[in-house]
């Protein structure tokens, strides 16, 4: 009725073709949210299922003429202007509102797919750190180790918010305990070695002997890849706490494996 013909429709992914030839609208029965581009002009859509018997939970705009999902940043638009300097990334769009409508106007989100190197230079434009918020979840532990990789290569610091088991996502978080709880996990937040260290322990069972070893062999080859040797020891100090075992030790194979690798490094070079 607005005068759109069906291939400009299927192009911005408003509407598919059935078998039949005929269109049928992709976002029916969808909560819709629309996607802005640093400019503010509205390029896509997220529409989160009302039926909660629908298959999947979101659709997204696919790749369009106007866009592209794994450059596009949810909230950025208005994010980029904050003062805060830094930024928050957290999964959906639903977590970047929830935070935006408690005060938090620097959070922003990808859009149905993890962080692409893309995002991570787009980020890097307007800040030096982030925080990652996303889902405590399997998966959400996946895209926070992705996102520590593709945000160091740009030179982006990051903090991760641990919200522990009190809630799924920042979402849950903020309706259960209010913006100023957020604020304090915010302050509290872990640094990225903190967390690689926490994740490797968090997949053993240290009372177990035979695990308990492995975890160690793990965490001394994370540390031993540190080129500064303050932090190959502060980092040591803290991981033979957690692994109940003297400091030096845990010191003495970091420091084996990193001449170990830095002896490989010399002789390739």
């Amino acid at each position: 009725s607005k005068g759109f013909n069906a291939f400009e429709i299927r192009s911005a992914f408003l509407g598919g073709e059935g078998k039949n030839g005929r269109l049928y609208d992709m976002f029916r029965n969808r909560l819709m949210f629309p996607v802005f581009d640093t400019n503010g002009e509205v390029v896509a859509f997220s529409g989160r299922r009302l039926n909660e018997e629908d298959e999947r939970k979101y659709i997204n705009t696919s790749d369009t003429p106007v866009f592209k999902k794994s450059r596009i940043l949810f909230g950025l638009n208005i994010a980029k202007n904050t003062e805060n300097g830094t930024l928050i990334l957290c999964e959906g769009a639903p977590d970047a509102i929830a935070m935006h409508q408690a005060g938090f106007d620097n959070a922003i989100a990808t859009l149905g797919t993890a962080i692409t190197p893309e995002h991570a230079r787009i980020i890097a434009r307007y800040c030096r750190t982030v925080y990652l918020a996303y889902d405590i979840d399997k998966a959400g532990r996946k895209a926070t180790l992705k996102g520590i990789d593709l945000l160091n290569q740009v030179g982006v610091d990051t903090k991760i918010i641990n919200l522990g088991s009190e809630a799924k996502d920042p979402d849950e978080f903020i309706k259960k305990f209010g913006a100023n709880a957020f604020r304090a996990k915010l302050t509290g937040s872990s640094g990225q070695i903190d967390y690689r260290i926490n994740e490797i322990i968090s997949r053993f069972d240290v009372t177990v002997a035979e695990e308990k070893l492995r975890a160690v062999s793990e965490v001394t080859a994370f540390i031993a890849t540190l080129s500064s040797r303050p932090e190959r020891e502060v980092y040591s100090s803290r991981a033979a706490e957690q692994l109940g075992l003297t400091t030096e030790s845990v010191r003495t194979e970091v420091e084996r494996l990193y001449k170990k690798q830095d002896n490989k490094y010399r002789k390739e070079q």
